[in-house]
């Protein structure tokens, strides 16, 4: 069985563009069968001074795929890549002599 995708999405409480990305978001998570992480950058200061007024800012493995907005075409191509990557693992996992 591979690992679920996970996704990190950096907002705010009151934030009405990281509640807009956390909606567009749901059908890319069911499709790809990825989870999502969110966290408030309020909560720890070191997040909110990297990120203050760029959130939301969606992440996976490190790398900010989109922010303010979803790109909905960078976060497929992302998920994408790392299901393939897990297949592959899998496949060769499972010839391993």
């Amino acid at each position: 069985m591979t690992k679920a995708v996970l996704l990190t999405l950096y907002g705010r409480a009151w934030c009405h563009l990281c509640d807009d990305m956390r909606a567009a978001l749901e059908p890319l998570l069911a499709e790809f069968g990825a989870q999502v992480e969110v966290i408030d950058v309020d909560a720890d200061p070191s997040l909110e001074a990297r990120y203050n007024e760029l959130v939301p800012v969606l992440v996976c493995d490190g790398v900010e795929l989109c922010h303010y907005h979803l790109d909905v075409a960078r976060v497929r191509a992302a998920l994408a890549t790392r299901d393939r990557g897990a297949h592959l693992n899998l496949y060769r996992g499972s010839n391993a002599a």
